[in-house]
């Protein structure tokens, strides 16, 4: 039960200072008693709480960076009339900094036997699961002076999947993909292509397409075009150990690796590839797996949403083995992982040569574009020590890439923005060469 400011205001009637209220029980009484009375009314009319049913509906998704609404409903069983404060309480995560007040609190009047819906309006800052808290109600009487206050609980769950925001790159990419399928003229020809068509030569064409027993059957001279392969196998490892926990601007590293792979997984899927993902650092922290094309965008994105660095030393002799088992036979194994020297040198080259030797391996990493800022400084002691820093830092980055390339690896290194078209032109590459 909570006492109210203009009800406070009224109590205070009984004891005014001398001179404009003197002081008597007669005169306590003469007030005191009314507004006792008015008081035990105002409780009495308003509508109870406990009684109160409450449900949810709307969104249980949503990606980082967008809005989910969540419509609570307030049915009134009572024959006395609603008037309510209500907090909607989610966790600090699910609103925008500064604007959990304006959002979360609701005025609402529910007249006896009727119900009211009101909608919350959620922007997550962080992926993962937001489940709902407690919904906290106080109910006035007529009068505004007394109140009846409880909570109820009313489960629900907002799942916030990461944002893709590499999404944007898709067409150019998809248009590339188009050129390596036959659908426009290429006539490249790898040990992993395979013949698609023959049509007329034209100027520009390489001679060594030409199809000479089909020219000498037809008056026009005659080129083969060439596709790469369908219904490779793409496994995306992603290490979840602590070098993915590092943040490289506003986000983890982790974040940046789930974007380029979101991107890769959708482009491969398109291109007939089967694509599987392992999360690992050192036990499976998410696993997808036998998806059709048109499943694995929505698996993937749902794996990954509640994904989070570990901070923990990545076990690489484990994460080998695990990958050897979910990729038995050839596949491309793309690593998105750290390019830090000792992690490498000391936990990945050891091991790299039990997944070269069956598959082919791309390395993708995450460069911090501030290093490369630090390099270029100038003007002042400070300055010319951090480029150092940051000069020695770079060396020791392609120094480890190299041992990589020297294995048979290829590696991609760039900032956060470019990682996941960077990866899909690599992608693309290998299928062009016929690699895969």
């Amino acid at each position: 039960m909570a006492l109210t400011g203009r009800a406070a205001l009224l109590a205070a009637l009984g004891s005014l200072p001398v001179g404009i209220w003197e002081p008597s029980w007669a005169g306590i009484l003469a007030v005191n008693a009314p507004l006792a009375l008015a008081c035990a009314c105002d409780f009495a009319l308003a509508a109870p709480v406990r009684r109160l049913g409450l449900t949810r509906s709307g969104d249980t998704s949503a990606r980082l960076g967008e809005t989910a609404d969540v419509t609570l409903t307030v049915t009134n069983p009572s024959n006395r009339p609603l008037r309510t404060h209500l907090r909607d309480a989610w966790p600090p995560s699910s609103w925008q900094p500064g604007t959990e007040v304006a959002a979360s609190r609701h005025h609402l009047t529910v007249p006896p036997g009727e119900r009211r819906r009101l909608t919350t309006r959620l922007r997550p800052t962080r992926r993962g699961d937001h489940p709902a808290d407690r919904v906290t109600i106080r109910s006035y009487g007529p009068l505004g002076l007394f109140a009846r206050q409880g909570s109820h609980k009313v489960p629900w769950t907002v799942r916030v999947l990461p944002p893709f925001t590499s999404r944007k790159h898709l067409p150019s990419k998809l248009a590339r993909l188009r050129e390596l399928d036959g659908r426009t003229s290429v006539l490249t020809r790898g040990a992993g292509t395979e013949f698609d068509s023959l049509r007329e030569y034209v100027p520009g064409d390489d001679t060594r397409s030409i199809d000479w027993r089909a020219t000498a059957r037809q008056s026009a001279v005659a080129v083969r075009t060439w596709r790469p392969e369908r219904d490779r196998h793409i496994l995306l490892v992603l290490d979840t150990g602590r070098t993915s926990a590092g943040r490289v601007g506003d986000v983890p590293r982790l974040d940046a690796s789930m974007d380029a792979a979101l991107l890769l997984a959708t482009l491969a899927s398109r291109a007939g590839d089967r694509v599987d993902l392992l999360a690992y650092d050192r036990r499976v922290r998410a696993l997808v797996q036998g998806r059709t094309a048109g499943d694995v965008l929505p698996s993937l994105v749902n794996a990954l949403a509640t994904l989070e660095p570990e901070l923990i030393e990545t076990d690489a002799r484990a994460l080998t083995a695990a990958a050897l088992r979910v990729a038995p036979r050839r596949a491309l194994i793309v690593l998105l992982t750290s390019l830090d020297a000792a992690p490498v040198e000391e936990g990945l080259l050891p091991v790299l040569p039990q997944l070269t030797q069956r598959h082919t391996v791309l390395v993708a990493s995450v460069a911090d574009p501030h290093i490369a800022d630090m390099a270029k400084a100038r003007g002042n002691p400070d300055a010319v020590y951090e480029a150092a820093a940051a000069a020695q830092a770079q060396a020791e980055r392609h120094r480890t890439a190299e041992q990589l390339r020297r294995h048979g690896v290829t590696v991609v290194d760039t900032t956060p923005e470019d990682l996941a078209p960077a990866l899909a032109d690599a992608y693309l590459a290998l299928k062009a060469t016929g690699r895969l």
